[in-house]
């Protein structure tokens, strides 16, 4: 889309003059029929420069002013209206009809074929009246204090002020038919309602300041070497080791004169419901005879041969002594459970002992 371009009389601030009026080489049908019924004197419309005169003529006129559309506001701020139980009462009493009035600055029938509109200075100082009194004072209320309150509200007043000095409507040249005598006019088509929204729009209202960002301070985990947290972490692994070792109680695999000395004491404190020794396989079961005057006999443990329990089985086990031995030594009632003579328990190796 080529961009377009308004006269020096469309810029802010810049005082009225002659409309920009572009025709082509033939003449809408319409527009022709607008002119004829809106021009007291008849004149000829012949030609293209005749249609060009007549229509600048006619919007150049002082009072060629066009009513845009209408827009109801307050009379006051919202804190001093007046409250009324009938809607209709408060309606008459708080608010004012205010008449959005503009006047064309360019007419282009050639490339856009559109009407460009121009606020008027009446209108624009309605308008920044307003925005200063009212609107103003209606979204300082509505906002909290901060220490440049004020100059944030002088510059939304300025910032108002310029953007409804630059304001300008652009609508298609259709417009151009609600054309009155003596280049008066009004929006037809529902034009009325898209002007209203734009000037509704110019009305920002005051925001305060982002709140700051503030840096959350999170504590800093604590190490293994840290002091602070106590039993942050458990050894279980290790007590659990030295637990079950403590209960199994575990007696040497050898006869040892050093350790038995030792080891007495424990073994004199504990009976018999508290030893727990599992009985010989039935692997290593061999008749024997219960005769006192018997030689001694012993039997040796089978040595295993399999790979996976080389290592474990290469160190050679103690030898135990046949029962026929402990009949042979002590053949009397002592070999019951409640004269067993403990003090002789160095004399048994065994080979399931830790």
């Amino acid at each position: 889309m080529p961009p377009i371009l308004l006269p020096a009389s469309a810029a802010a601030f810049a005082p009225r003059s002659t409309p920009n009026v572009v025709l082509g080489s033939k003449v809408e049908r319409w527009l022709t029929e607008t002119l004829k019924r809106t021009n007291r004197v008849k004149r000829p419309l012949n030609s293209v420069p005749q249609h060009f005169r007549c229509l600048t003529e006619t919007l150049s006129h002082p009072s060629a002013i066009w009513t845009l559309c209408s827009l109801m506001l307050p009379k006051a701020p919202e804190s001093e209206l007046r409250k009324d139980e009938n809607p209709l009462v408060e309606a008459l009493f708080n608010h004012q009809m205010v008449a959005i009035e503009a006047y064309i600055v360019h007419v282009d029938m050639v490339s856009q074929h559109e009407v460009a509109f121009k606020l008027t200075p009446e209108t624009i100082e309605a308008l920044v009246d307003y925005h200063k009194d009212i609107h103003s004072v209606d979204t300082a209320a509505a906002t909290w204090n901060w220490s440049e309150k004020e100059v944030q509200l002088k510059k939304l007043q300025d910032d108002f002020k310029q953007a409804v000095n630059r304001f300008v409507y652009r609508t298609t040249a259709i417009a151009l038919e609600g054309l009155e005598e003596d280049g008066a006019g009004e929006l037809l088509r529902g034009k009325s309602d898209e002007v209203r929204s734009a000037i509704m729009g110019l009305f920002l209202p005051l925001l305060p300041p982002p709140p700051r960002v503030v840096d959350v301070v999170r504590p800093t985990p604590l190490l293994p070497s840290s002091t602070g947290a106590e039993n942050w972490w458990q050894p279980t692994m290790s007590q659990r080791q030295h637990t079950s070792m403590d209960s199994w109680r575990m007696v040497p695999s050898s006869p040892n004169t050093a350790s038995s000395d030792a080891n007495s004491s424990m073994w004199a404190s504990m009976g018999m419901n508290e030893m727990q020794l599992p009985s010989p396989s039935s692997s290593f079961s061999e008749t024997y005879s219960t005769e006192c005057d018997s030689p001694p006999q012993f039997y040796s443990a089978p040595m295993t041969t399999a790979p996976y329990t080389a290592a474990m089985t290469t160190a050679p086990i103690p030898q135990l002594p046949l029962p026929s031995t402990l009949l042979q030594q002590q053949c009397s009632t002592s070999m019951g459970f409640g004269g067993f003579d403990w003090g002789r328990y160095q004399d048994f190796a065994l080979p399931f002992a830790m």
